[in-house]
């Protein structure tokens, strides 16, 4: 069991020994207690892609790209310039420089 599904069924335990809640039935008790549970993902998602690129944000929760650039661009974020993709890598000839260059 992964290290998140472990830390879920200990902070939320359902019925069956070692088992989450199901996210529906913990939706719904949010619900009862006045916690809008859409509302709340929506300002999460929002604050993380005021934190992250929209492309991050989409790959780690499992949106659309699509989806997180459009959230990303009503909520004003500032990372319109961000390029997915590997950055360890250097074309071929370049040389990056070192700390005593000049």
């Amino acid at each position: 069991m992964e290290f998140a599904e472990q830390a879920v069924g200990r902070l939320f335990p359902g019925r069956r020994a070692g088992q989450p809640f199901r996210p529906d039935h913990l939706s719904a008790l949010l619900n009862e207690i006045g916690v809008p549970v859409a509302a709340v993902r929506g300002a999460a998602i929002r604050q993380q892609l005021l934190e992250m690129p929209a492309p991050v944000v989409a790959d780690a929760l499992g949106y659309h790209n699509k989806t997180t650039t459009r959230l990303l661009n009503e909520t004003g974020g500032t990372w319109s310039r961000y390029a997915p993709g590997d950055h360890t890598w250097s074309p071929a000839g370049w040389v990056p420089r070192r700390s005593g260059d000049s």
